[in-house]
């Protein structure tokens, strides 16, 4: 596979756009996922098929490394020769490959209804979650996931079979279909009263939905990232495999050309006047700060990040992280 990545346009069919996405073009992201099957397979590590390599250390076809005897250790596994040569007692570790669950975190929060082109966040979020489903699918994988707003959260627990993820899918599409809908969150009483808003409680909820060994996507703007959140993150990143899929916009990363826009969060109008230099420089710097801070936080709990634009084609920045990251 050549390390330099063609964009083929053929792909741009897959691509959802606008404020909304309907379930026909979720479901359509099954075939966007079946040109990355590939790649995926071409590039998997010690073995493995797919995208997920699991922490879990037990019993399997892939040997991994000596390490000294344990009490607890399967006394079967111990590896005489070894033992004799250091006159210490070694046993074999093996990279477990079995079936894996995977778990997709989606965030519908009023934060993602934002896109100065193409499409929404909340409709980028959406279909990144397409691809990963059809993708752990595809794969022989048990999905299943949450998909949270302001208001509320559904879990989806992981099973393996496609009636899973066209419920994971149509959960996606319903939380997606409301966020119109949301005018002034902050004021809107939640359908639960034990409900809180954020990145934090969702990833409580995951917690009660994940089992050691799992791959985790969490697809947010990570906006609400909190201490509590990062907490969460830290322990599930401890026996599972999490990627955190970061979904932006490019007017979030920089303003546009010196000028005076008129912008509106649907229901109120206001103006952006983007002529002083000095304030562009500013921003474009508050955002890569705060991206430098979103690495350096996954980076110490060897969590990878996938940073996607909302005017790019999703399936294309997945196929570039795939051939980077394995």
């Amino acid at each position: 596979m050549s390390a330099k990545l063609q964009i083929d346009p053929h792909h741009a069919r897959y691509q959802s756009k606008g404020a909304v996405i309907s379930l026909q073009q979720l479901l359509i992201q099954r075939y966007a996922a079946k040109t990355l099957e590939y790649i995926a397979h071409t590039r998997s590590i010690a073995g493995i098929s797919g995208l997920h390599l699991s922490k879990m250390r037990g019993r399997g076809i892939d040997f991994e490394e000596f390490r000294p005897y344990q009490p607890g250790d399967d006394i079967r596994l111990i590896d005489w020769r070894v033992t004799a040569r250091t006159s210490r007692p070694f046993t074999k570790v093996f990279r477990e490959e079995r079936e894996r669950p995977v778990i997709i975190a989606v965030d519908q929060t009023h934060n993602m209804y934002f896109g100065s082109q193409i499409a929404f966040k909340s409709v980028i979020a959406a279909q990144a979650a397409a691809v990963f489903c059809w993708l752990a699918i595809d794969n022989g994988d048990r999905v299943g996931g949450l998909v949270f707003s302001d208001v509320e959260a559904n879990l989806v627990r992981p099973k393996r079979s496609r009636r899973s993820a066209l419920h994971l899918l149509n959960q996606v599409f319903e939380y997606n279909q409301r966020l119109p809908e949301v005018k002034d969150p902050e004021n809107q009483l939640p359908h639960d009263p034990a409900f809180k808003p954020g990145l934090a409680h969702a990833l409580g909820q995951i917690r009660r939905i994940t089992k050691p060994g799992s791959t985790l996507y969490v697809i947010s703007d990570f906006v609400t990232l909190d201490d509590k959140a990062l907490q969460y993150l830290n322990q599930l990143s401890r026996h599972n495999n999490v990627i955190c899929v970061m979904v932006y916009d490019t007017l979030e990363e920089s303003l546009p050309v010196p000028g005076i826009y008129s912008i509106t969060d649907g229901s109120r109008k206001g103006a952006l006047n983007t002529h002083n230099s000095k304030a562009r420089i500013r921003y474009r710097e508050q955002f890569h700060e705060r991206m430098d801070r979103l690495t350096t936080e996954f980076d110490k709990l060897q969590i990878q990040l996938i940073k996607m634009r909302t005017n790019q084609l999703v399936v294309e920045q997945i196929r570039q992280w795939i051939a980077k990251s394995y």
